[in-house]
């Protein structure tokens, strides 16, 4: 390796990816007074919420899954004027707001990608950019995100209609005359089912299990604004108002031919989605079983029955995956295996910002991680002594992240906590380690302006 073609870039921080919690890494580098370096593959920054960026899964009826007042970063609230469950045009315009609010594009390096990340013998991170050039740093944060490679359930058959995936799903125009299926029904997939029940010429769900439903309001508020701020019940009695309110509000939803949960409410993400139901109880979708295999125009399912389709569209999630730096993760079903879900136990100064399944939203969890890291990288220059001691915490602190609640084993769950018991824990470690706390106005002293500045974005075709 040629040493002299290498620009060394001291002691600055990579973060790749200009998305949400690359952004809010950015902040907190800054905050701390660190430098850094950011590499956005886009041409802008909002990560998968750009509909136009190359990849993403988002589609034209996303909005929000979380409600207005409670997720935004960070001293910096989504503004009154957004409805209780933005829009995807919204959110990125909120997030380019934000970037623009704390002047964080001066130091994002767009349409550039990362290839590969390399660890050097010297415990620095040699970063190769897209046409070949190569820098150095100590430390690189991989804020690239979840949701880009496709999961494709192998069924067995030959199917004459079209296949895809819901990476590739944009609009709902594409359902008109068509006999469609939509696979999964986590929220994205139960956002499409409904698209396809008001667009397609007959519309299908299949579902290999059943979800806890939970409309998105109650008492005329938001669900998660309600389980924020009213009072912190136990696990179990919060399970037992929250069953009996939906007993009120949906009744038996087998009815309609919903599978029972496997599962106690919130054992799994419940599915925020009242619109189904709606068009469930009007016929204008119908549910069915996991797939059997298909047979020519036909989709066979597992209790025997089939359906003539002309497309069946998969919304079964998406590989989790790093590719740039794949081999420096240790992976466990499918998710990498990170102290508290963002510092590698095996690699100095490798960082995961977003690399969690959570029961809230995630701006402020960005934030959470963001502050843990920065305050580490200071304390590797400033206090060598607090950052050896935060080093056995990363080798040996094991705690349980699962606030009493026994997630369902599968995959999905691998990395999943609950979001009450994460924050106590960092508060915990930041009480430990001596490290500020996250409160209201900590990042006032970064922001170029007051108020909210919405940023004209371009229309999309």
């Amino acid at each position: 390796m040629n040493d002299e073609k290498i620009h060394d870039c001291g002691d600055a921080v990579c973060i790749i990816g200009a998305g949400p919690g690359g952004l809010c890494m950015a902040r907190a580098l800054k905050r701390q007074g660190l430098s850094y370096e950011q590499f956005e593959r886009h041409s802008g920054v909002g990560g998968v919420w750009d509909i136009d960026n190359p990849g993403t899964p988002m589609y034209e009826s996303a909005h929000f899954i979380s409600s207005r007042d409670l997720p935004g970063f960070l001293d910096y609230p989504m503004p009154k004027h957004f409805p209780d469950y933005p829009s995807n045009r919204q959110i990125l315009e909120y997030v380019n707001s934000f970037a623009h609010a704390f002047g964080l594009y001066a130091n994002i390096r767009f349409n550039t990608s990362v290839d590969k990340v390399f660890k050097r013998d010297d415990g620095r991170w040699l970063v190769t950019l897209s046409g070949g050039e190569q820098r150095l740093y100590r430390a690189v944060v991989c804020a690239t995100g979840c949701n880009w490679d496709a999961n494709m359930p192998e069924v067995k058959g030959q199917f004459n209609g079209e296949i895809r995936h819901s990476v590739t799903y944009k609009k709902a125009e594409e359902f008109k005359g068509k006999k469609v299926m939509i696979i999964g029904a986590g929220n994205s997939g139960a956002d499409i089912a409904c698209d396809a029940a008001t667009y397609a010429q007959k519309a299908f769900i299949s579902l290999r299990r059943g979800y806890h439903m939970i409309p998105k309001h109650l008492f005329g508020l938001p669900v998660d604004e309600i389980s924020e701020k009213g009072p912190q019940l136990p696990i179990w009695l919060t399970r037992i108002a929250f069953q009996l309110i939906l007993r009120v509000i949906n009744g038996d939803v087998r009815r309609f031919g919903l599978p029972k949960p496997d599962h106690k409410l919130f054992e799994s993400h419940p599915l925020l989605n009242a619109q189904l139901l709606h068009y469930l109880q009007h016929g204008d979708i119908q549910v069915k079983p996991d797939v059997s295999h298909y047979d020519g125009d036909h989709v066979v399912f597992k209790d025997g029955s089939r359906e003539q389709l002309d497309l069946v569209l998969y919304a079964t999630g998406y590989k989790w995956s790093c590719k740039y730096a794949a081999d420096y993760f240790e992976w466990k079903g499918g998710r990498p295996q990170l102290y508290l879900s963002i510092f590698s136990r095996q690699h100095h100064n490798l960082f995961g910002i977003g690399y969690l399944e959570t029961n809230s939203s995630a701006y402020k969890l960005f934030d959470n991680e963001a502050h843990a890291v920065a305050c580490y990288l200071r304390d590797q220059l400033h206090h060598p002594e607090r950052a050896r001691q935060f080093d056995q915490l990363i080798a040996h602190d094991d705690p349980d992240l699962s606030g009493g609640i026994d997630f369902v084993k599968s995959q999905r769950h691998e990395v999943y906590l609950e979001v009450h018991a994460f924050k106590k824990h960092l508060r915990k470690v930041r009480q430990q380690m001596g490290w500020s706390d996250l409160e209201e106005g900590y990042y006032s002293v970064l922001r170029q302006h007051s108020g909210y500045v919405p940023v004209d974005l371009p229309q999309t075709a």
